[in-house]
């Protein structure tokens, strides 16, 4: 007859009992600084947000309050299909594409060349990021009355000294006389960001490339493209953010006539102008759904990032 044992059962001590409730203690002794900013960026971001998508969904005009009445999806169906809404939103993605894209290409070719070592470079530099530093609404200013204005205008003016016509930029091209304010003041910050990634890449990689005979156009394409690539995404989607919120320069310029009204000109006309305030609030959320969207595959590009600068480090 064998005797059986049993392990004995391992009880906390009672110094790990105290210690759980001391952890826990100091976790949220750390936490407490940022607990004000939270409440803060809740009240002030979260709630309004709340409150817009509640308005949203009702028939809702300020110039008869008593009218107001529970629409469902209504305004959002209107928003998706009225033709005037849909323009919006085509010259909305219009003027992002076009703004984006020639603002990475001027930023990449100004990005190449700052990499280079000349005299005076840091002033070329400190030029070169001023138009990013410009208030939006001065800058729309600065390109509607200086350059674009079609007595007294810049670009009128060096016409007339060689002779040339002297168009109306913004009757006769308004879509482009916003487009090109944007890439003056947007191309700055691509620049930044496309040379943070030129100084990143390895000097080994380059020197070995060359030694073995590669020209610049080789070392471009075949080291410096692929390696600027998630910083060109980064580019991207952050200037992506900020073209589909714009309304400074299609205010400014055109006051969102001739065609550029883009989605965020129609939230003001249609909460300011004609006072309906559902149909403003469905807009409103649309553009904060495509905003997230966009910065969600920028929080994702930029962890990436952070990850190689880990792993290479």
């Amino acid at each position: 007859m064998t005797a059986t044992t049993t392990a004995p059962v391992a009880t906390p001590s009672v110094h790990t009992r105290n210690r759980e409730p001391s952890g826990r203690l100091r976790a949220w002794a750390t936490r407490a600084p940022l607990l004000p900013a939270l409440i803060f960026m809740i009240v002030v971001t979260q709630l309004p947000f709340v409150a817009t998508l509640v308005i949203s969904f009702f028939d809702w005009n300020a110039l008869y309050p008593d009218a107001r009445r529970f629409a469902g999806v209504d305004n959002y169906r209107h928003v998706l299909t009225d033709a005037d809404l849909r323009g919006s939103v085509w010259t909305t993605i219009l003027l992002t594409v076009t703004v984006v894209l020639v603002s990475l290409l001027l930023g990449l070719l100004l990005a190449l060349l700052l990499d280079r070592g000349f005299k005076g470079r840091g002033v070329v530099r400190t030029l070169l990021i001023a138009p990013f530093l410009v208030v939006p609404v001065a800058a729309a200013l600065l390109w509607k009355h200086v350059l674009y204005n079609p007595e007294y205008g810049l670009l009128n003016g060096l016409l007339h000294y060689v002779g040339g016509p002297q168009p109306d930029w913004i009757s006769t091209t308004p879509l482009l006389a916003v487009e090109a304010s944007l890439v003056w003041q947007w191309t700055p910050f691509m620049m930044l960001i496309i040379l943070a990634g030129l100084q990143s890449r390895d000097p080994q990689q380059i020197e070995a490339a060359r030694v073995d005979g590669a020209g610049d156009w080789q070392v471009f394409r075949h080291l410096t493209l692929p390696h600027l690539r998630r910083y060109l995404e980064l580019g991207a989607l952050l200037g992506s953010i900020y073209i589909v919120q714009n309304f400074d320069a299609v205010f400014t310029i055109t006051s969102g006539g001739l065609g550029t009204a883009n989605l965020p000109y129609t939230v003001y006309q249609s909460f300011y102008q004609a006072h309906e305030n559902g149909l403003a609030s469905a807009a409103g959320v649309l553009v904060v759904i495509g905003s997230i969207i966009i910065a969600t595959f920028a929080l994702r590009v930029v962890s990436s990032l952070f990850r190689e600068e880990v792993s290479r480090g």
